[in-house]
């Protein structure tokens, strides 16, 4: 049997089901109500629905069938006139069969179930999470024990599929062996790799010629656009195309029996990759292009190391190292705005999740290595979040408006670099400003000395030398050791900055015209004076004696 592509919406007393049934014949269509179940068949097609909210058949239900279109329209009475049913836009959900979204354990300890005043499977919904740090006491385990722990996909729940994909490893993940390596392992070279392809040019390029970035900041996306009134629900502001919508009919849906540590891992995970995804959709400005699924999955520790955080500011640290290290735009600004677009999407619920999940599964998709990270993490995330309780959205939206992220949580040494820039730039505005001065203040003293007209007698004017002018040009020298010391002893005062940042700070602080004047190797050595080692003495530049008619300033 074939499902059909369906919709489901609703007013106030009618639950409208359409469903597009090409090429059947009005005269075998079935249904079957009974409260939470919804049955249509028309051969060859097969709609099978768990609703959220129950519907009964009285004789006001209305079914109409368009031909052309094949198209049928069945309009349900509720049971309960007003009621509101929510998630109908999670398709995969209602294709559930009934009794298959709980995901007991099979062993159940019920000794002391009697008197607990809560069923088994409702201890998960009432629980509150607390997105900080959790301390648990140091266990250490054997060298097998350690073995079966490296494990990675969503909610760490996979382990050994990159034992059969070899050839596609280095074009997926940085991670060079995720079989054998630990969590803490996993994070140390990624936090290697980040210190090492860190690039303080490129940073700095970014930082001051900002212009292509304040216009990425104005951008924005589509979900920042969307309204909801206190009367409606989350699904009424998200709608679903086409495409996403056959996409949610195509997944399989599945029990997921995920401890609370793992629930942990599956929300922080979640967060990252959306950090991921904001920040590639405010770059192209919504436009995805063929570098896209590179950025999402090199901007996700989770996708690119297969990290596991413990708290969101371990997620947003790790986000914001990557942002300054690997994209084109290298900004702290937009780590601030994909934070605050992360927040915004989980504020605007679980719909609007799953609808930004949809697109990036088709943009992995899309591309021949990356379709593996939908297989580890973006399905089973697409079909999990349209179980889970909107509180826990609605509470992890919370915690991001709350969190704060500063540039020395990154721990590049960010404030040093940008510090010692503008100490750079400073001077050398003070350098052009009291050099254009004094360019100006020769130019009228070289006026006022130069008087070419003569008074009777054939005598020079008062002011003039008595002298012809000299035939040896004097070279003025600017006193460059005494600032050089001055700037060093500066760039020592920053004792944060380490070796390679002092070192660049330096090379900033030194201008062209700085390194000409100071002696060269090449000079010392004789090779590019002209003079042998042993010759000293200065030099004086000859030039040819002016004619008597000729001013020379």
């Amino acid at each position: 049997m074939i499902t059909p592509a369906f919709e489901l919406s609703q007013d106030p007393d009618f639950l409208i089901l359409s469903a597009r049934v090409p090429y059947t014949r009005t005269s075998e269509f079935d249904l079957f109500v009974d409260g939470t179940d919804l049955k249509f068949a028309a051969k060859p097609y097969f709609l099978r629905l768990t609703l959220p909210g129950r519907i009964v058949e009285d004789g006001r239900e209305k079914a109409t069938f368009d031909i052309d279109k094949g198209l049928f329209t069945l309009r349900i009475p509720k049971e309960t006139a007003g009621e509101h049913f929510q998630g109908l836009q999670m398709l995969t959900s209602l294709l559930a069969p009934k009794g298959s979204r709980s995901a007991k354990p099979l062993v159940e300890d019920l000794s002391g179930a009697e008197g607990s005043g809560n069923a088994g499977g409702q201890e998960e919904d009432e629980e509150e999470f607390d997105w900080q740090i959790e301390q648990e006491v140091y266990k250490e385990k054997s060298e097998e024990e350690l073995g079966l722990l490296q494990k990675y996909g969503f909610a760490n729940q996979r382990c050994g599929v990159f034992h059969r994909l070899q050839e596609e490893l280095c074009e997926v993940i940085d991670l060079k062996n995720p079989e054998g390596t630990s969590a803490a392992e996993r994070r140390q070279a990624r936090l290697q790799a980040e210190a090492s392809a860190f690039s303080s040019d490129h940073y700095l390029a970014d930082l001051f010629e900002d212009d292509e970035i304040k216009r990425l900041l104005k951008f924005r996306p589509w979900w920042t656009k969307l309204r909801v009134s206190p009367e409606q629900e989350e699904e009424s502001a998200v709608s679903f195309s086409e495409e996403e919508r056959e996409q949610l009919r195509r997944f399989t849906n599945r029990s997921y029996l995920l401890d609370k540590t793992s629930r942990r891992q599956a929300w922080l995970s979640l967060v990252d990759i959306l950090l991921a995804f904001c920040y590639e959709v405010r770059s192209t400005e919504g436009e995805h292009s063929v570098e896209s699924p590179w950025t999402i999955r090199k901007l996700s520790g989770t996708l690119s190391w297969l990290e596991t955080y413990s708290s969101l500011q371990d997620v947003l640290v790790s986000f914001g190292r990557r942002v300054s290290c690997f994209p084109l735009y290298r900004h702290f600004a937009l780590v601030t705005s994909a934070i605050r677009d992360t927040a915004k999407i989980f504020q605007q619920g679980k719909a609007c999740v799953l609808k930004c999940l949809l697109e990036i599964h088709k943009v992995f998709r899309e591309n021949e290595p990356a379709y593996i990270l939908n297989d580890l993490y973006i399905t089973d995330y697409c079909i999990w979040i349209q179980g889970v309780k909107s509180k826990k959205v609605e509470s992890l939206a919370t915690a991001l408006q709350k969190v704060v992220l500063q540039k020395k949580d990154l721990e590049l040494e960010l404030n040093e670099l940008e510090s010692a820039a503008a100490m750079v730039l400073k001077e050398e505005e003070e350098e052009e400003s009291s050099s254009s001065s004094a360019s100006s203040s020769e130019s009228d003293d070289s006026d006022d000395e130069s008087c070419p007209e003569t008074e009777e007698g054939g005598e020079t004017c008062r002011d003039s030398p008595s002298q012809p002018p000299p035939s040896v040009c004097p070279i003025h020298h600017t006193p460059t050791d005494a600032l050089l010391s001055e700037e060093r002893s500066t760039l020592d005062a920053l004792p944060s900055a380490s070796e390679d940042c002092r070192q660049l700070i330096q090379e900033l602080r030194l201008s062209p015209e700085r390194r000409q004047s100071e002696p060269s190797d090449a000079s010392a050595d004789g090779g590019a004076s002209g003079r042998s080692p042993g010759e000293t003495g200065n030099i004086t530049v000859e030039t040819a004696e002016p004619p008597a008619d000729v001013f020379i300033k």
